[in-house]
């Protein structure tokens, strides 16, 4: 369908609905990040003491790795029961869902108390994690670009993005001001759970915003037309594999490089080259900010030059910045 929200919503509508989308970003990201830094940080040494190390850190990036086998079989779910019953719904459940999951591990025993156990739920509730922002990004950007007015979808689906280095930002502050308040050994034994816990708030904030959320235009339309498919997934896998498969392979290589940058440089800054923590962590956050910057202008630049255009382009420059 090609309904344009312009003549659906008034724009301060249509607007509000893209911030909604760009807070609830925000938080689901910021839950998954918490994670990564943790990972880098903490999780080594409080859920695999016994291991070396080296072993313990490729253990707790292990478990940092379990959410991406989730993440696709969230965004199926998700995605097929927002063809069903609306984008809304889906978007609340993974938000909450995530909030569930991040609070857990800040409430979560270490090793030390529960031995064994402690890893296997940390693993669980990362599935959980990858499984509720699986369904987000997606959810989000179907719900900005879905409202936006023609020949602004690049620019209104942009916001979604741009919540996702808001999220590292976010995460990143969080450790940064706990680690600064606290001495060593305190943040070492409970103050890496604040940032957890902290989610339960954002996740309040969240839910606030996306329940104020409308169904898109196109969604309503085939509802109210009742051409809704009963296997979403089954119809598109069926005509449009390809497509999906081409989609899917594009965020390979930016998704690899964005990790490495954002969770491991973390870890081998300060456990390999003795560089202070602190020092790292302000890096990371200039180099959100930058994303965040480069994620909007280039959504918005691929309303006039073309998406096609724009992706070949930026997929170019991180080839080139991998070789240097």
């Amino acid at each position: 369908m090609s309904a344009s929200s312009d003549t659906q919503l008034p724009r301060t509508t249509v607007s509000r609905i893209v911030v909604a989308s760009f807070i609830g970003s925000t938080v689901e990201w910021f839950d998954f990040f918490a994670y990564a830094v943790a990972s880098a940080l903490v999780f080594p040494a409080l859920f695999f003491p016994d291991l070396s190390p080296v072993a313990a850190t490729l253990a707790a990036f292990a478990t940092f790795g379990v959410g991406f086998l989730s993440r696709p079989l969230g965004g199926v779910l998700m995605g097929h029961f927002g063809d069903r019953v609306g984008r809304k719904s889906m978007l609340v459940i993974s938000l909450v869902g995530m909030g569930a999951a991040t609070a857990g591990i800040g409430l979560l025993p270490t090793y030390q108390q529960i031995g064994v156990l402690a890893p296997t739920l940390l693993v669980a509730l990362r599935l959980l994690q990858g499984l509720a922002v699986g369904g987000e990004w997606g959810g989000a950007v179907l719900v900005a670009v879905e409202h936006a007015p023609a020949g602004r979808r690049g620019r209104y689906g942009g916001f979604v993005q741009m919540g996702i280095p808001a999220g590292v930002i976010l995460a990143n502050v969080a450790f940064l001001t706990t680690g600064s308040a606290l001495s060593a050994a305190s943040f070492q034994a409970w103050g890496w759970r604040i940032p957890f816990l902290l989610s339960a708030v954002l996740v309040v904030i969240g839910l606030i915003v996306r329940v104020s959320l409308t169904e898109t235009p196109q969604f309503r339309a085939a509802l109210a037309a009742s051409r809704l498919t009963r296997l979403p997934i089954v119809e598109v896998l069926r005509t449009d594999w390809r497509r999906v498969l081409l989609a899917a392979g594009t965020f390979v290589a930016p998704n690899a490089m964005s990790y490495i940058v954002i969770t491991y440089s973390l870890s081998y800054a300060t456990a390999f080259l003795h560089l202070g923590r602190t020092m790292i962590i302000w890096i990371i956050l200039a180099a959100a900010v930058v994303w965040l910057v480069v994620a909007g202008s280039t959504a918005a630049i691929s309303d006039r030059w073309g998406r096609r255009r724009v992706l070949l382009g930026s997929l170019g420059a991180l080839a080139l910045w991998s070789l240097v």
